[in-house]
């Protein structure tokens, strides 16, 4: 480069701008997607510390991000030459595919240009490209029992060293580690009260929650240690499910959520979860209340932990939770969205007259049509 980047805020500032005056010279890479961007993208922009900024594509390859299927970084990248794009596109059908030098030889093209063509478009070789590509396959496999061994060789690393430090640059931890274990996946859910990051395996989902959330990367990390599980991109069936359902709670047509769940706490925090479930919608109960309900009066400081380690926002209603005194109290979403949530649950539920918010103070209210 000619020129040295500026600091990571003002790049950040540019990314809240979508601005277009770091095309191809600066990059975000996003820690809780695992993807990388433009700093243009038109997607929702992550948290100031969620995001690392490179000057290459290639070094956010080499990071274990990979590109963003939304504003695509390696098109712009490639556009100026047709021997890349073709051959990304070629990469985008066939993800899971070894790629070689031989298959490039039977496709008539010759190694020694596409390695150069990509060097010098993306930073990256080909095969190095595709090779990332692969690890999140190899995770996978890992998952399934598969040996350390047979990843490495799908993934297409000679050196085990080299296969060890890619894997955990991607996934956050060894390959052995993730040997036989069930894998956890995230995705993005959008909804009308910002993105919520949901985290399930094949059957239950363990985790959703506003993206904003300032104890969200900590509770990812305790689900890891918990579960003994790593944590990569991707959707399952309780995902798809809990989606379906939040579009139906949003649209005010429904709030019954019957995905199946994963309690991952003690067995105090589920009593607690278990009586948050069992409010009606429209309704609400006090600390104390609840406290009644699973232990004594004197367990209000014990249930209001219970209620902040909760990780199942809206599906786990937490938000129907209040003080005494009928205040809002906290709320790990943000006061404003438990307010607007209670209030779209009055709405969802008009019999008679509802406690609807106005600020922290509750006030009579007459039930609202549709």
């Amino acid at each position: 480069m000619l020129f040295d980047l500026p600091d990571d805020d003002i790049l950040y500032d540019a990314l809240l701008a979508r601005s277009s005056d770091y095309e191809g010279q600066a990059f975000v890479c996003v820690k809780s997607t695992g993807i990388f961007c433009r700093l243009s993208c038109p997607a929702r922009k992550p948290k100031r510390e969620n995001t690392l900024f490179f000057d290459s594509i290639s070094a956010c390859v080499n990071s274990g991000f990979r590109p963003c299927q939304r504003c695509r970084p390696l098109e712009g990248a490639s556009g100026k030459d047709p021997l890349v794009k073709e051959l990304i596109e070629l990469l985008d059908r066939r993800p899971e595919h070894r790629w070689t030098e031989g298959d490039l030889v039977r496709r008539g093209f010759d190694p020694s240009t596409v390695r150069r063509a990509f060097k010098r478009s993306l930073g990256v070789t080909f095969l190095d490209l595709a090779r990332q590509r692969r690890m999140g396959e190899a995770a996978r496999q890992l998952s399934g029992g598969a040996s350390v061994i047979e990843a490495q060789i799908d993934a297409g690393y000679e050196s085990p060293s080299g296969f060890r430090a890619a894997f955990g640059r991607l996934i956050g931890q060894a390959p052995a580690k993730s040997q036989g274990r069930v894998l956890l996946f995230a995705d993005w859910i959008e909804t009308p009260l910002g993105p919520m990051v949901a985290v399930a395996d094949q059957t239950h989902l363990h985790l959703i929650e506003f993206h904003d959330r300032k104890a969200l990367p900590a509770e990812v990390e305790n689900l890891k240690r918990k579960t003994h599980s790593a944590v990569v991109p991707g959707r399952t069936p309780p995902i798809d499910q809990v989606e379906r359902e939040l579009n139906d709670y949003f649209a005010g047509r429904s709030a019954d959520f019957r995905t199946p769940l994963a309690l991952d706490g003690s067995a105090f925090e589920r009593q607690v979860w278990a009586e948050l479930v069992a409010i009606p919608v429209g309704e609400t109960r006090s600390y104390s209340d609840i406290a009644r309900k699973v232990a004594t009066p004197q367990a209000v400081r014990a249930v209001a932990r219970a209620n902040g380690s909760n990780c199942l926002a809206i599906v786990v209603p937490c938000h129907r939770c209040i003080g005494a005194d009928g205040s809002l109290t906290g709320y790990g979403g943000g006061l404003r969205r438990k307010q607007w949530l209670l209030r779209h649950e009055g709405r969802m539920r008009p019999v008679g007259l509802f406690r609807e918010w106005d600020g922290e103070k509750p006030v009579q209210a007459a039930a609202p049509t549709m």
